[in-house]
C-alpha cells in the first residue's frame, strides 16, 4: 500500500476553561480556521481533516473548505477522536495529530514529523520538544517537559522538573514538550484500545500510556514554540501575535 500521511485537527465545543473554544474568532477568523489554513501550506500531507462531535463546528469548517469527519462525542481525548476518524479512511497509512487549538502552528514541523513517519517503516509514533531556558517555565507543573536519550527518544514525559538538578552541569538540556503526534495508523488504532496506565492517570499524560506499554516515541527537536489557547484571556494575545504574523509576511 502507497505510504500516505493525513493530518487530523480534533475538535470538541465542550472545553471546560473555554467553550465553544474552536470557533473563538480571532483576526476576523474561527481559530479552528488558522490550524487548517497554515496545514494547506504542509506538503507531505495527503488530507487535512477536521474531525469533530460538534455540528456547528463541522457546518463552520466546511464553510471555509475543509473535509469533516464527524465522531462520537464520548471520546475522552483527541487521539480517540482522531483513531475513529482515521478509520474511516482506507488510504490513510500514517496519521499527525494536530493540536486544534494553535493557530501559529509550524507547516514545516508538521512536514517533518509527516516526513519521518513516511520514510521510517518502523516509526510508531513521533512527538516534537523545544529547548526550555526559562526558570518560571521550567518548574510551571502546567508546562509538560521530556527527557530525551540520544537518539532523540522519549525517556519520561512529566509535568516535574526533568531532568532534577541535583548538580549544574553544562550538558544538560530542559526540554518543553509540543503537543504534536504522529503515528502509524496501525499503531493508533492499536494505542487507543489499552487501558489507561497507572502514570498516565498520575502525570494525566496520555503518552505515557504508549511508553508503559514498552512503545518508543520519537522526539523532533525544534525551536519553534506554537502557542496554544485555553483560554479567553490567552486568545486576545495569540491574536496580536496573529496580526503580528499577518502584517509581517504581507
Amino acid at each position: 500500500m502507497e505510504t500516505k500521511v493525513y493530518g487530523f485537527i480534533p475538535a470538541r465545543w465542550a472545553s471546560t476553561r473555554f467553550p465553544g473554544k474552536p470557533l473563538h474568532m480571532l483576526a476576523g477568523k474561527p481559530l479552528i480556521q488558522h490550524v487548517w489554513e497554515r496545514c494547506q501550506q504542509c506538503e507531505e500531507l495527503s488530507h487535512v481533516v477536521v474531525a469533530t462531535d460538534d455540528h456547528r463546528i463541522a457546518s463552520a469548517a466546511i464553510a471555509f473548505g475543509a473535509e469533516v469527519c464527524l465522531t462520537r462525542d464520548d471520546h475522552p481525548s483527541g487521539s480517540d477522536r482522531i483513531a475513529e476518524a482515521a478509520s474511516n479512511y482506507d488510504h490513510c497509512t500514517h496519521v499527525v495529530n494536530i493540536q486544534g487549538d494553535e493557530p501559529l502552528i509550524s507547516p514545516a514541523l508538521v512536514d517533518t514529523l509527516a516526513r519521518r513517519l513516511r520514510e521510517e517503516s518502523t516509526l510508531a509514533m513521533i512527538t516534537a520538544a523545544s529547548p526550555l531556558t526559562d526558570e518560571d517555565a521550567i518548574a510551571n507543573p502546567n508546562i509538560v517537559k521530556v527527557v530525551l536519550n540520544k537518539r532523540q527518544e522519549a525517556l519520561y514525559f512529566s509535568r516535574s522538573v526533568i531532568p532534577h538538578r541535583r548538580e549544574c552541569h553544562p550538558g544538560a538540556t530542559w526540554y518543553r514538550h509540543q503537543g504534536i503526534y504522529g503515528y502509524s495508523k496501525a499503531f493508533l488504532l492499536e494505542y487507543v484500545r489499552w487501558e489507561p496506565t497507572p502514570l498516565e492517570q498520575t502525570e494525566q499524560l496520555e503518552q505515557l500510556r504508549a511508553m508503559e506499554n514498552g512503545t518508543t516515541i520519537a522526539v523532533v527537536v525544534t525551536e519553534d514554540e506554537a502557542v496554544g489557547v485555553d483560554t479567553p484571556e490567552q486568545a486576545a494575545q495569540v491574536e496580536k501575535a496573529i496580526l503580528a504574523h499577518q502584517h509581517a509576511t504581507s
